[in-house]
């Protein structure tokens, strides 16, 4: 294990996280609120003691995946624990558990949260807590990749670990250059959907909140009605924008190089409309008579499952009061998830693809023994190892979905179907579940040690289980392994 390059990379991260105190630091001095000095202090504490940390020299500047792996679950907890304190002394969260909880939920664009009145924290504290959003959705390690690269030939180690989906490639030959272009199509959408929002007529400060949110598809709000209370207009926006951050963001470097033909081959793509199609004409149909009329009905079918499939978790109603259908979709596609390479969470839906064609795959193989049979994605035939890495993840996952569902009756007394929800919607980074933690709910009622298991569960949910994983395997912490 090279912990110098571990002790480097922790340290450019709180550098990093100091330098992004100083937006919201901004944000509060607008607004003549005094908590802007705090996260202005914080800002130089966390630069400085970054700085101090990074500067020592290393001989040693190899990293392999190993060391990838931990450095990212170690970075996520350090930023999430550096998130929580500027809430803490604020006030604006008091008790540091439950700040912990909001900023784990934000970085890891989960937006499940213990606050029962989000419109009681200062501007400060929300643009914060929305900003953990944007910040969270590419991910940090890309972040810093694209600005300040680590060494040549390894740093594909750290982008592997960080990023969602089965396999991880780079859209041109350097990694600095991915991680580039990946912030660069992740601004520009971002910016694009906070004017067509202030055009609409909302108000810059929630329009900012809002796009943060869309983009890093976390569901953080600025009202206590989610989305509820702005117009017809404004939902559709973000409906657009949510299921655009819900893609695969090589179909917009396609797009941008001319190659649109490329992204009508990504049969994950569409997959992906495919589901959030038929979940929306269906849902339409089940909840049809509980709206004036179709297009009401159509309208917030649409922003929900696409809310619920892109793991967002904005609420424009209060989904736990549809029908039984509508319910149990919206929790099937809580699973499902976005596509591999976008900003969303669950399980992907590559994955859930390929689960299924080598499902038929093995039925084939019953029916004819003797038949060459290959599981292929976008005309490629898939590889003995990516099919082993499905199957191992989705045993992994439903391991800790199970096991978080035992640990959590073992100390709390909550219905079957809110202890589900609740793990379902940590896991795959999605906010709001149904009964007590519907999206007219929070987690504020759970006990410190719930809170502490749901957050672990975001964290591998956000960073594909094995980072997290990583840190509690003992032999990974021995020199020469």
């Amino acid at each position: 294990m090279n912990y110098s390059i571990i002790r480097k990379i922790l340290g450019v991260v709180t550098q990093f996280i100091g330098a992004f105190l100083l937006l919201p630091a901004v944000c509060g001095l607008c607004y003549g609120e005094k908590q802007c000095i705090v996260y202005f202090v914080l800002a130089v504490v966390y630069f400085v003691i970054g700085r101090l940390i990074a500067m020592r020299k290393i001989k040693d500047q190899a990293f392999y995946a190993r060391e990838g792996f931990v450095v990212v679950g170690l970075s996520w907890i350090v930023l999430s624990v550096l998130g929580a304190i500027p809430l803490v002394i604020t006030k604006d969260i008091p008790n540091f558990t439950n700040a912990l909880f909001e900023t784990v939920s934000g970085f890891t664009t989960t937006g499940s949260s213990i606050l029962e009145n989000v419109e009681g924290l200062s501007h400060t504290g929300l643009f914060w807590r929305s900003f953990t959003h944007w910040v969270g959705g590419m991910g940090v390690i890309v972040f810093i990749l694209a600005f300040l690269p680590m060494t040549s030939g390894y740093n594909m180690n750290l982008m592997r670990a960080e990023s969602p989906g089965p396999t991880v490639g780079k859209l041109v030959p350097k990694v600095k250059e991915t991680a580039k272009i990946l912030y660069m199509i992740y601004f520009g959408i971002t910016v694009s959907e906070l004017i067509l929002l202030v055009i609409a007529r909302m108000p810059l400060f929630d329009a900012l909140c809002i796009a943060f949110g869309s983009a890093g598809t976390g569901g953080f709000g600025v009202k206590n009605s989610s989305c509820a209370d702005y117009s017809m207009l404004q939902q559709g926006i973000i409906t657009v924008f949510i299921l655009m951050f819900g893609v695969n963001f090589n179909a917009y470097f396609y797009i941008l190089r001319r190659k649109a033909g490329e992204v009508l081959k990504m049969s994950e793509v569409k997959a992906y409309f495919g589901v959030v199609a038929f979940a929306v004409i269906t849902i339409t149909i089940n909840i049809r008579g509980m709206f004036p009329s179709v297009f009401q009905a159509f309208h917030h079918a649409a922003f929900q499952v696409g809310s619920i499939i892109t793991t967002t978790g904005f609420a424009t109603q209060d989904f736990d009061q549809w029908p039984q259908y509508s319910r149990a979709l919206l929790v099937g596609i809580m699973f499902i998830g976005a596509c591999a390479g976008s900003t969303g969470g669950g399980m992907k839906v590559s994955r859930v693809l390929i689960m299924f064609k080598t499902v038929y795959r093995e039925i084939r193989k019953y029916l004819h023994p003797r038949a060459v049979t290959n599981v292929t994605m976008d005309g490629k035939t898939l590889d003995r190892s990516t099919l082993h890495s499905v199957s191992v993840y989705l045993s992994t996952y439903m391991f800790i979905f199970v096991f978080s569902m035992m640990a959590i009756t073992m100390v709390e007394s909550l219905d079957l179907e809110t202890v589900f929800t609740s793990v379902a919607c940590t896991f795959n980074n999605i906010g709001p579940g149904l009964s007590k933690v519907g999206p007219t709910c929070n987690f504020n009622m759970m006990k410190p040690f719930t809170k502490y298991i749901l957050m672990f569960d975001m964290l591998a949910g956000r960073l594909e289980l094995y980072p997290m994983l990583m840190l509690f395997t003992p032999s990974v912490w021995k020199k020469g392994f």
